[in-house]
């Protein structure tokens, strides 16, 4: 007989320090981020959590699981590879009404909200098993929580926030955007609105996007204190040009710092290049542009309606530099938008004119600027979707989902590209090209080649000549090689001339050292080790 089985007790999770806040975009994952990395810096052995993460920004992990980017960057503040644990639940919403619900790195199916609550006992089960399989190999969790635990209409099947605590007996920090106006009522409403057992498991409150002098705060940090039992830890200031991505299409549509709505603004003088990014209803992965953002010759804005697409110089001024089609997570219904905008004619008429901008699609974006997007099991709501005929490929949506890290090279300048591909879409070029007004169908040529030799994006001329490109690789522009290429072309065809080396190499790295010591400066650290139970360095 085999010897009976020996039952052990459950290894002891590690302290979690959680951040939760009083509304979205508060500053979770930015500070969630802050203190990962100040963690790392001590000397722990940290890793990010969120249990359910509703975005359109995601990445790839290196084992072709996919999982939101603001967990992916978290990661990096802690030097670790991407690791799907870390976001076990993504909600990618593709309609008002709908989502594509991605579970442990792999889609489960497009659920409406009453199909998604009736499914959330087995997203529960992978969000806590993945949480209890990561912490068990770190000193310490931090984990974001989602929107506000405070939303009673959500607390019943809550996943992600005090029910997550709860779990992990995680310390929250609760957290208000007081650049919004209103943050103590926020605070003191959210802490009324929580059962006894969910204010428990409050330690304390942070301001976040303070700007001033925070000593005029003192009154009414001592009042919180009275009021509700539990101090304010921490000012963190209003922290601008981090040069870090943003999590979701909230703050996109509120608008970025350098990256504003029409006209241009920015550093760079007269001489700046002028790069446009069309917004999208269903945009995602508008990240792909950040390493665009940190360049001292560009200056980077938001085309939300056809006006938006003149120049600098406004109508009737010199054209855009460049203009960037963004991924979507509606591939058929943002081209219908952009035809019922204007959008879609006037890139065309850019596309047609000699003098116009250079056209770049990302994903989605290179699918628009084709010929069609067929969409036969109705992932994206089904039918046949005209494209707008700048590039010679065709796009079918298939039902297995295409998730991958990539490597790659642009053949005219044998510069390489890495990256990630996301996506339904099947793009293949067709012979003989078929662009329209774009350029010669023979100008058709394959833009970026992957290492095993396929096609990563097409383009209509080559070289200087590439007026059109598209390409399903996200992060093409993270590659400094590639970037500055890019770049000193466009400088080339407005008689600039060109850098011709990498002045703004992109890393995460520096940003998120001044993350944290911005944040350490802020906040109370001896009273977050002390709640976690850990000793200081």
């Amino acid at each position: 007989m085999p010897p009976a089985a020996v039952s052990r007790p459950p290894a002891p999770r590690p302290p979690a320090l959680m951040v939760q806040g009083t509304c979205s975009n508060a500053g979770k994952s930015i500070l969630a981020a802050a203190f990962c990395r100040i963690f790392l810096q001590d000397g722990l052995r940290v890793a990010p959590f969120k249990a359910q993460n509703m975005a359109l920004n995601s990445c790839v992990t290196p084992d072709g699981l996919e999982m939101g980017r603001a967990q992916a960057v978290q990661a990096a503040a802690c030097r670790l590879d991407p690791d799907v644990r870390m976001n076990p639940v993504l909600l990618k919403p593709c309609s008002d009404v709908g989502s594509q619900v991605i579970v442990m790195g792999r889609p489960v199916g497009v659920m409406r909200v009453r199909q998604y609550v009736d499914y959330k006992p087995r997203a529960r089960d992978a969000a806590f098993a993945a949480y209890d399989s990561l912490a068990a190999e770190h000193d310490v969790m931090v984990i974001e929580g989602a929107g506000s635990p405070a939303e009673i209409n959500l607390k019943a099947h809550d996943i992600v926030n005090m029910a997550m605590a709860r779990h992990a007996g995680a310390r929250v920090l609760l957290v208000g955007d007081i650049d919004r106006g209103g943050v103590f009522a926020a605070l003191v409403g959210t802490m009324e609105l929580l059962d006894g057992w969910e204010r428990d498991l409050v330690a304390g409150y942070l301001l976040n996007k303070f700007r001033g002098d925070a000593s005029l705060l003192d009154p009414a940090l001592d009042f919180m204190r009275e009021r509700t039992g539990r101090p304010v830890l921490g000012v963190v200031p209003h922290l601008r040009d981090l040069g870090l991505p943003e999590e979701d299409s909230v703050t996109f549509k509120e608008g970025l710092p350098g990256l504003r709505d029409g006209g241009v603004e920015g550093e760079g003088g007269g001489d700046a290049l002028d790069i446009v990014l069309v917004d999208l209803p269903h945009i995602s992965n508008f990240t792909d542009v950040d390493a665009l953002r940190g360049e001292p010759d560009v200056r980077l804005r938001v085309a939300r309606v056809p006006a938006d697409l003149a120049g600098s110089a406004g109508p009737g001024g010199r054209y855009p530099d460049a203009v960037i089609l963004p991924g979507s997570k509606n591939t058929t219904g943002d081209l219908r938008a952009l035809r019922a905008s204007g959008m879609a004619g006037e890139l065309a008429r850019l596309a047609r004119d000699p003098d116009g901008p250079v056209v770049a699609g990302i994903c989605a974006g290179l699918q628009m600027l084709g010929l069609s997007v067929a969409d036969p099991l109705g992932l994206e709501g089904g039918g046949r979707e005209q494209g707008l005929g700048l590039l010679p490929v065709r796009t079918e949506l298939a039902a297995e989902k295409t998730l991958r890290r990539t490597a790659g090279v642009h053949p005219h300048s044998g510069l390489p590209v890495a990256g990630y591909e996301i996506r339904h879409g099947i793009t293949v070029g067709e012979e003989g090209g078929g662009a329209g007004d774009a350029g010669d169908p023979e100008d058709a040529r394959v833009f970026l080649l992957r290492e095993d030799g396929g096609a990563l994006g097409w383009s209509v001329g080559t070289g200087p000549r590439e007026r059109v490109w598209g390409t399903s690789l996200h992060g093409v522009f993270d590659a400094d090689g590639f970037r500055r290429h890019f770049l000193d072309g466009l400088r080339a065809r407005r008689g600039l001339a060109p850098l011709g080396r990498v002045v703004a190499p992109y890393s995460l790295d520096p940003a998120l050292d001044r993350l944290a010591d911005a944040v350490r400066a802020a906040v109370d650290m001896d009273a977050i080790y002390g709640m976690l139970g850990l000793a200081r360095a």
